[in-house]
C-alpha cells in the first residue's frame, strides 16, 4: 500500500478544503483524484502505441444554505486552490436550492484493503506490458490470425476531505488485457482479464481464447432470428450486470420511481445471487466512495429474490438510512451505482453449460447495448465476436450476429445454471465479477450482415 502517495492526494484535499472555507460557505468537500496510467496498443499484430499519463485532479463541492456549487481543476498550485473555491462558491451562490439538500456525510470508519494494491502493477514497464504483448500476438500467429488490442497498468491514488471531518485516503493499483483476433473468412474472437496485480494475467491464454474464437468464427452461416436458450459467455453477463446496476440498483432510480426493484419480490431463478462488495478481493477493491464514506457490502439479489440497493449521502438522507458508500463524483446525476458487482458461482463447468442446450446458442459476447425499458429492464443490443448454434449439447459451428431485444429481468428469471469458475471483468464503471450462465430463453429480433 503506497501510503506516501495517499497522503499527499489528501494534502491537497485538505489545502482545497481550507481555500473554500475561506469563502464562507455553509459546507464544503474536496475530492482528489491522481492517476498514473500507461497503456500498450498493438494492432495488426504489432504494438504501435506505448502510452503513459499522470494527472491530478481536485473536484470541490460547497453548499451555501441549500445551494450547492461544484468546480474541478486540474491545478495544485495555491492559485489554482484559490480559484478553484473561488468559482465553486460563485456557482453555489447562483444555482437554485436544492429543497431536500441532506448535507455532507459524517465520518464513518474505513480501513483500507490490502489485496487492493500491487507492487508489481504500480512498478509495471512497457517493457513488462511489451512481454504480455508478445505472448498474445505469438498466439495468434500460431493460430494464422492477427491480434489487436491493449495492456492498461494504473495507479489511482484518492482523498477526500469535508467540512464534516471526514478525512480518507488510499491507493489502488487496477490492470486490463484486451485482445480482438481477427481470422480469415470474416471470423474474430475476444478476450480480457481484469486484475489489481498485472503479473497474475496470463496473457499467453488470452492470446490463445481469441484466436481460437477466430478461427472458430469463420465463414459463419445465417440463422433465423428468434427465441433460443443460450449460454452467456462472461463477457455477455457483464453487460447483463452493469444495466442492471444502472437501471435499478441505483437508490435515486427508486426514487424517481424509474426502477424495477422491489425488495422482497423475487427478479431471478434460486441459482442467481449479485452483491456489491467493495471489499471482496476477488474484484478490484475501493473500500471507500467519492464522498468519502466507507463501502458497505449490499445484497442486490439472493436466491433470485430482490434485497437492496446502494444509496450516497443524498439518496440516504432522502430515505432515512446511512449512506452505503455508493456515492459517485460531484456533479452526479446518475446517483449512487454498484462500483464493485460480484455474481455467485455455481456448479456447472462450461461443458456442463452448453451440454444442457438441445439447440441453442453460445454467445461470447454484447455490443451496443441500449435500455429501451427501464421499469421492465427490457434492452437491445447484438452479439459479438463468437456466437455458436449448439444442437444436441454440442458446438456445431459458428452463425453470423443477431439483434437481440430482451428483458434482462426475464433473462434472470430464466437462468438454470451457473458456472463454477469466474472472470474479474472491467464493467461499465467498476470492476465485475462474473461466472457464465444458462438461460432457457433470449429473444433474437434480427440478424446482421457480418
Amino acid at each position: 500500500m503506497n501510503d506516501d502517495r495517499a497522503g499527499d492526494a489528501l494534502a491537497l484535499a485538505e489545502a482545497a478544503l481550507a481555500e473554500a472555507l475561506r469563502e464562507g460557505v455553509t459546507e464544503a468537500e474536496a475530492l482528489v483524484m491522481a492517476e498514473d496510467s500507461a497503456l500498450t496498443r498493438f494492432a495488426n499484430s504489432e504494438i504501435h502505441q506505448n502510452v503513459a499519463e499522470s494527472n491530478s485532479v481536485v473536484n470541490l463541492r460547497v453548499v451555501i444554505g441549500k445551494r450547492v456549487g461544484v468546480a474541478s481543476t486540474g491545478r495544485t498550485d495555491p492559485e489554482g486552490l484559490r480559484r478553484l473555491a473561488e468559482n465553486a462558491a460563485a456557482i453555489a451562490g447562483v444555482v437554485e436550492e436544492l429543497e431536500d439538500w441532506g448535507g455532507l456525510p459524517a465520518p464513518s470508519e474505513t480501513s483500507p484493503v490490502a489485496a487492493g494494491y500491487s507492487a508489481s502493477t504500480a512498478g509495471a514497464s512497457p517493457e513488462f506490458r511489451a512481454d504480455a504483448v508478445r505472448a498474445v500476438i505469438a498466439a495468434a500467429d500460431a493460430a494464422g490470425v492477427t491480434a489487436y488490442g491493449s495492456f492498461a497498468t494504473g495507479l489511482e491514488s484518492t482523498a477526500v476531505a469535508n467540512s464534516k471531518g471526514v478525512r480518507v485516503a488510499g491507493t489502488r493499483t487496477t490492470s486490463q488485457l484486451i485482445t480482438v483476433s481477427m481470422g480469415p473468412a470474416g471470423g474474430t474472437g475476444y478476450a480480457e482479464e481484469a486484475a489489481v496485480d498485472a503479473s497474475t494475467i496470463d496473457a499467453a491464454d488470452i492470446g490463445r481464447e481469441a484466436a481460437d474464437k477466430a478461427r472458430a468464427t469463420a465463414n459463419a452461416v445465417a440463422i433465423e432470428p428468434g427465441d433460443y436458450p443460450v449460454v452467456l459467455e462472461e463477457y455477455a453477463v457483464v453487460d447483463l450486470l452493469d444495466m442492471l446496476g444502472y437501471l435499478g440498483f441505483s437508490a435515486l432510480a427508486v426514487q424517481e420511481e424509474r426502477s424495477f426493484v422491489e425488495p422482497g419480490k423475487r427478479i431471478g431463478s434460486e441459482v442467481v445471487t449479485i452483491r456489491d462488495d467493495g471489499r471482496d478481493p476477488a474484484g478490484l477493491p475501493l473500500w471507500f466512495d467519492y464522498e468519502g464514506v466507507a463501502k458497505q457490502r449490499v445484497e442486490l439479489i439472493e436466491r433470485g429474490v430482490c434485497c437492496g440497493v446502494v444509496h450516497d449521502a443524498q439518496t440516504a438522507a432522502r430515505a432515512g438510512v446511512t449512506s452505503t458508500g455508493h456515492g459517485l463524483p460531484a456533479p452526479n446525476p446518475y446517483g449512487p451505482f454498484p462500483l464493485n458487482m460480484i455474481m455467485e458461482p455455481g456448479t456447472s463447468t462450461r461443458d456442463e453449460l452448453i451440454g444442457g442446450l438441445d439447440r441453442g446458442l453460445l454467445v461470447t459476447r454484447f455490443h451496443y447495448t441500449n435500455p429501451v425499458h427501464p421499469k421492465l429492464a427490457l434492452v437491445t443490443g447484438m452479439t459479438r465476436d463468437g456466437t455458436f448454434l449448439v444442437e444436441g449439447g454440442r458446438v456445431i459451428g459458428p452463425v453470423k450476429n443477431l439483434r437481440y431485444t430482451q428483458s434482462y429481468l426475464a433473462a434472470l428469471a430464466g437462468t438454470t445454471a451457473v458456472g463454477r469458475e469466474r472472470r474479474t471483468l472491467r464493467g461499465f464503471l467498476g470492476g465485475v465479477v462474473v461466472p457464465a450462465v444458462r438461460i432457457d430463453n433470449w429473444t433474437f429480433t434480427g440478424g446482421t450482415e457480418h
